[in-house]
């Protein structure tokens, strides 16, 4: 995956960051977890991969058995949350995120996941990661990623327009949920160049943050 090929500088007023794959890699977790339920379940892992990433797990459970009741999506997805909260082997920080979060000391910016309280939490404490005083997951909203819905609420948290909004994204679905919302979105890893976000870094250490006297983020890219 190419970086930005050449470095480009946004603006804003507020960021938005989801957290797999854009703060923390949890990668190791989610692959052990969803490809025993995709053999549980008589489905190809590889495929099964395709889609999770981004989605709540009900959200991808009905992309993948469209047939089965919403509410044994449910049900598993609650299972396997607990699975995942209790399973941080692997889990380490995405490249620059301690620098990156850091740099946001004072600055707008809100943690929008499709992770549940526990799991957030349990990821980047295992990260070693300080958690963003405001958190939009899977508890704030009725419709996941990539519904726009938890970008539209972090944004009306942080009382910022949407057109002021940067999301940092890794997921076809993060990021099809921050063009929806109406925000530039900065594409994270090699996941996120395949679903054309406004700009692509390999990772956060490609990202530097600076403020201007009038509130405004800066944020040099690439």
């Amino acid at each position: 995956m190419p970086a930005t090929a050449t470095p480009t500088v946004l603006t804003a007023r507020a960021l938005l960051l989801d957290m797999d794959g854009t703060l923390v890699n949890s990668d190791a977790v989610v692959e052990r977890i969803w490809r025993r339920w995709a053999g549980r379940h008589g489905l190809d892992g590889d495929e099964v991969m395709k889609v999770v990433h981004g989605r709540q797990g009900h959200a991808s459970m009905a992309v993948l058995l469209p047939d089965r009741p919403m509410e044994q999506n449910l049900d598993d997805n609650a299972r396997m949350l607990a699975e995942e909260t209790a399973d941080t082997d692997g889990v380490v920080q995405i490249p620059g995120a301690g620098a990156f979060l850091a740099a946001l000391d004072g600055v707008p910016h809100a943690l929008v996941t499709s992770a549940d309280v526990a799991l957030s939490t349990a990821r980047m404490n295992a990260a070693g990661l300080p958690l963003p005083a405001v958190r939009i997951t899977a508890e704030s909203v009725g419709a996941s990623k990539p519904d726009p819905e938890g970008f539209l609420k972090g944004a009306a948290e942080l009382g910022v327009g949407p057109a002021d909004c940067v999301v940092f994204e890794d997921s076809g679905a993060g990021i099809a949920a921050g063009r929806s919302a109406g925000m530039t979105v900065v594409g994270v890893g090699p996941r996120a160049a395949f679903h054309d976000p406004d700009v692509v870094v390999r990772d956060l250490t490609q990202v530097a943050v600076e403020t201007t006297a009038d509130g405004v983020i800066r944020l040099r890219v690439g």
